[in-house]
């Protein structure tokens, strides 16, 4: 009996992974015959080099959060409407070798009107088999449109974009693009049309083969991590090999119904695979495709770029760590930063698991008052070393696409507000690109969202229509100038990298609103996670969070600037990434990126081997502990524990 136990999991999983693919794949839309008096397409390129984002050569030090050196503000003010009436010029923009007819054009100009769209992708009628799979994995049109931090996935063929987002997203038509440029600026364009980008199949749009060289690029592409994607589709087909291996008969089933998927998903919808009669050899050619995929060498455009820019950071980066990294720190101090107690205990040395930056990092923990801070503390020039390449340049992919994730905390946070009051504008400082902003948007469609920030994020914020003005500078230097302005004020995950936690809150204090509220989210020191996991504790995040501020330091302080506490959430506010995110940073640890450019010298074939195997590896103990981060977040939910704490307070309304 436990024999056959594999095989029939393997197809109950395929048939469950069917259903559900057929389900997404029978709600695409399909486009109608265009009418007669739809004006024809707008004239638009039809060669030329990818498309431009404006972002990609910046070498500048910025910082995202944190109070860190600036050469000025300044205030951009704008910001995208919402859409209200349907685009008047699109744009097309296509892989190279797609061609769009005239009346595929004009079908999806006047769909695009017709429903108020500004990105149409569309989807050809013939998409290959795997284009079909990915389609139904990466899509769900249920909730595509409306999904406001949905990553922008479609077909990556075609795209009709409206002239205006065009120009706000800062792309430039061509009919000339590679195959993973295109599904990056499918990504790049769903953020600035996070409600009005859809994906619809176009009857008569021929696709183009996808070739497999280029399948490693499309995969960065993507944002997926290659080598633990292509090692995921071995090891599911060596399940397939074990089932047989277990039980003949069982293990045949599995192979027949792994075999019969492609019907099973496509049967009922409106696409029609050119080699759908080709399926049923998907045992033979599907390994065929993945080897064809190990071996492309084949880079993008963007990966030129990037390999550029790496060079460049590599001698930036020589150029700095050859003058030492003593500078990098200040003096360490004696006393407690926030109450002068001279009680300290080491909580943690530890050194950078994210990056892999030189240098050790050492948290210190007061004994009188709980407040764990960075002893000594990086300096102005540390900060600039340590942030760059964070949350910018080389990293600013991964870490949007992290925040992307963090919608459960997005979900608290506003439902805390909504339970108090509905704000008419709101502020929310250490924005970034605006994630929070934008979800939010959807839970109080009536209230102006503005956000600060120090990096030139707060610029792309408004630019998407994520937020309607932007701050770009230190929040306290804003805040004479926008003194009682706002109902609501956020500080989500921003304390924690100031020099200076309580300036940040009397300029909080300052630009609430009397009657408004302040909503502060922030690791929470006190948890036992803290103490078990150490430096693998992921909120301790060094070297960039200087300051961990227990929850009665933060509501005190409050106080002591007129704000009442009228809400404290600890385990609500946990976020469940702790067992996990330590096995990442342990792997991370032994086996660092050897192509970062702050690598003495670049990573060799073997290191990166050693490196792509470790992860793979490790692949079950991060199974392990995502079920444990869930099981944990369940049971402490109702509880004063967990990683995090949000605090609202209440500024009071001023008496005649």
């Amino acid at each position: 009996m436990l024999t056959v136990l594999p095989a029939v999991l393997v197809i109950l999983i395929l048939l469950l992974s069917a259903l559900r693919s057929r389900v997404r794949l029978a709600a695409l839309q399909v486009l109608p015959e265009p009418t007669d008096n739809e004006p024809a397409a707008e004239n638009v390129p039809t060669t030329g080099n990818t498309t431009t984002t404006g972002n990609t050569t910046t070498t500048g030090n910025t910082t995202t959060t944190g109070n860190t050196p600036t050469t000025g503000n300044t205030t951009t003010t704008g910001g995208a409407p919402a859409l209200t009436t349907a685009p008047a010029g699109f744009q097309l923009f296509a892989q190279a070798g797609v061609v769009v007819d005239e009346a595929t054009r004009r079908a999806a100009q006047a769909y695009a009107r017709h429903r108020g769209l500004e990105v149409v992708d569309l989807v050809p009628g013939d998409l290959p088999v795997a284009g079909s799979h990915a389609l139904a994995r990466d899509v769900d049109p249920a909730r595509y449109r409306d999904d406001r931090l949905a990553v922008g996935r479609g077909a990556g063929h075609a795209l009709l974009v409206a002239t205006d987002l065009a120009a706000r997203a800062e792309v430039t038509a061509s009919a000339n693009l590679d195959p993973a440029e295109i599904i990056r600026l499918t990504a790049r364009l769903k953020k600035y049309a996070s409600t009005s980008m859809d994906v619809v199949v176009a009857p008569g749009l021929r696709s183009v083969p996808a070739d497999p060289a280029t399948g490693k690029a499309r995969l960065r592409a993507s944002g997926a991590i290659v080598a633990m994607s292509l090692s995921g589709a071995f090891l599911g087909y060596a399940l397939l090999a074990a089932t047989v291996a277990l039980q003949l008969t069982w293990g045949l089933a599995a192979l027949a119904v792994y075999s019969l998927q492609p019907y099973l998903f496509l049967a009922g919808t409106p696409l029609h695979p050119a080699d759908l009669n080709r399926a049923w050899l998907r045992l033979i050619r599907e390994p065929w495709r993945w080897l064809r995929t190990i071996r492309g060498t084949w880079q993008s455009q963007h990966d030129r770029e990037r390999q550029e820019l790496q060079d460049q950071a590599r001698l930036e980066y020589a150029a700095e760590l050859s003058r030492g990294t003593d500078r990098f720190f200040e003096p360490p101090r004696d006393d407690c930063p926030w109450c002068s107690g001279r009680n300290l205990t080491t909580r943690v040395h530890t050194r950078d698991r994210v990056q892999g930056k030189p240098g050790r990092f050492t948290l210190v923990e007061c004994d009188g008052c709980g407040h764990v801070f960075q002893n000594p503390r990086l300096s102005l020039d540390g900060l600039a070393f340590y942030y760059r390449d964070v949350y910018d340049r080389l990293g600013e992919d991964s870490t949007e696409h992290a925040f992307g994730l963090s919608v459960a905390s997005y979900v608290g946070r506003a439902d805390l507000v909504n339970r108090h009051t509905t704000p008419v504008n709101w502020l929310d400082v250490g924005t970034g690109h605006g994630h929070f902003c934008t979800y939010a948007q959807g839970v109080f469609p009536d209230t102006v969202f503005d956000g600060l920030d120090i990096s030139d994020s707060i610029d792309d914020a408004q630019r998407r229509g994520w937020v309607s003005t932007g701050y770009r500078g230190l929040f306290p230097d804003f805040a004479a100038k926008l003194a009682d302005s706002y109902d609501v004020v956020s500080m989500h995950h921003y304390l924690e990298h100031t020099r200076d936690p309580r300036a940040e809150l009397d300029a909080a204090a300052q630009v609430v609103r009397p009657g408004g509220y302040l909503m502060i989210e922030v690791p929470n020191p006190a948890t036992r996670l803290a103490r078990l996991l150490r430096g693998y504790w992921v909120p301790y995040f060094q070297p960039e969070h200087l300051n961990l501020v227990p929850v009665r330091n933060l509501t005190a302080a409050l106080l002591q600037r007129g704000l009442q506490p009228v809400a404290v959430e600890l385990g609500r506010a946990h976020q469940p990434c702790d067992f996990a995110g330590a096995v990442l940073l342990w792997v991370n640890s032994l086996f660092p990126d050897p192509d970062h450019p702050w690598a003495t010298t670049p990573g060799s074939r073997a290191q990166k081997l050693a490196r792509q195997t470790a992860f793979v590896a490790a692949v079950p103990l991060l199974v392990v502990g995502n079920i444990l981060d869930q099981l944990l977040g369940a049971a402490i939910a109702g509880t004063e524990g967990g990683n995090c704490y949000r605090v609202l307070a209440q500024k009071p309304v001023e008496k005649p």
